[in-house]
């Protein structure tokens, strides 16, 4: 996994969250065809940007563009 793998996960996670507002991992998941791994890795890209919010729910990660 490089860093540019990782950016163009960020990517297809930026839009999902642009398009279809807060997710839970699963509905990332669902939406990316990502698997939770890479998910976790492009959410990290995110956060060090600025450019989510991620809140712990019950029984999901909840996720919104900034």
């Amino acid at each position: 996994m490089t860093v540019e793998v990782i950016g163009n996960w960020a990517g297809l996670v930026w839009v999902a969250l642009n398009e279809q507002g807060k997710l839970g991992v699963k509905g990332l998941k669902k939406a990316t065809k990502l698997k939770e791994k890479e998910i976790y890795a492009a959410l990290g890209w995110l956060a060090r940007e600025g450019k989510v919010s991620i809140e712990e729910a019950e029984t999901d990660v909840v996720v919104a563009l900034l």
